[in-house]
C-alpha cells in the first residue's frame, strides 16, 4: 500500500477542504482520467482496490497513472479510552482530493470501452463522487 517512506511530523491536523484544485486538474499522461466532483479524502486502500480494479478490467493492458498520493497521517483513538490523554495513534494514510483533481489516468493503447469500464470500476472503489473524462473532452472545457 502507499504511504511516505519517512515524514517530519508523525500526527497532523484535520485542515480544511475547502476551494478547487489548483494543480493537477488537467490530463498529463494518458488519453482518459478520473476527475473528482467533490471534496475529501480518499485512503490507501481506495487507492490500491481502484488501481487493482483498473488493471483488471484492463487484463493488463495499456497503462495506469495514480496521480494521487496518501501523504496525510489519519488518526484514530483507540476505542472505548476516556477523553484526554493526548491524539490517537496513526490508524491510516490518506490523499486530500479536491474538486477538478485529476486521480487517475488511463492510456497506452486501450479501446475507449475498455478504459471507461475500467475508470467506472475504479469509481466505486472511492469514497468521492467522480466522473470520466477524455483527453478530446478535457481540452474543449
Amino acid at each position: 500500500m502507499l504511504m511516505p517512506k519517512r515524514v517530519k511530523y508523525r500526527k497532523q491536523m484535520r485542515g480544511r477542504l475547502k476551494g478547487k484544485a489548483r494543480r493537477g486538474a488537467e490530463i498529463n499522461f494518458g488519453e482518459y482520467a478520473l476527475q473528482a466532483l467533490e471534496p475529501g479524502w480518499v485512503s490507501a486502500r481506495q487507492i490500491e482496490a481502484a488501481r487493482r480494479a483498473m488493471t483488471r478490467a484492463m487484463r493488463r493492458r495499456g497503462k495506469v497513472w495514480i496521480r494521487i498520493f496518501p501523504d496525510k497521517p489519519i488518526t484514530k483513538r483507540a476505542a472505548e479510552s476516556r477523553m484526554g490523554k493526548g491524539k490517537g495513534a496513526v490508524e491510516y494514510w490518506a490523499a486530500v482530493v479536491k474538486p477538478g483533481r485529476i486521480m487517475f489516468e488511463v492510456g497506452g493503447g486501450v479501446p475507449e470501452d475498455v478504459a471507461r469500464r475500467a475508470l467506472r470500476l475504479a469509481s466505486y472503489k472511492l469514497s468521492v463522487k467522480s466522473r470520466i473524462i477524455a483527453l478530446e473532452t478535457a481540452e474543449g472545457e
